[in-house]
């Protein structure tokens, strides 16, 4: 399996937002649906740093992560142009690659 973790700071006032959109019945997790590679996001607030936020996206593989992609640039391109404005910050802290089966949450 293929993880990519995500780090974000949240403007303040725009945590619900942001949840909404980046969530697990947000925008970015009904994009990544489209492919039955992609096998589901983790999401993650830290306690004593309320607007600090993790995603963790699992993939079959970065193969196919990097097909999804570019397949999807535009939607992807523009649904991140569309949550930027929730973003004070935004990192990829790494890709992952897992043993088979050990990613599922």
């Amino acid at each position: 399996m293929f993880v990519i973790l995500w780090e974000f700071e949240v403007k303040p006032g725009r945590e619900n937002r942001f949840e909404s959109a980046y969530g697990a019945k947000g925008a970015w997790v009904a994009l990544f649906a489209q492919d039955p590679a992609y096998h589901g996001t983790q999401f993650f607030r830290e306690v004593e740093r309320p607007r600090l936020y993790l995603t963790r996206d699992t993939w079959l593989s970065r193969a196919a992560y990097e097909e999804f992609r570019l397949k999807h640039r535009a939607e992807y391109a523009k649904l991140d142009a569309e949550c930027a404005a929730l973003k004070q910050a935004e990192r990829r802290v790494g890709f992952f690659e897992t043993e088979e089966g050990a990613a599922d949450p």
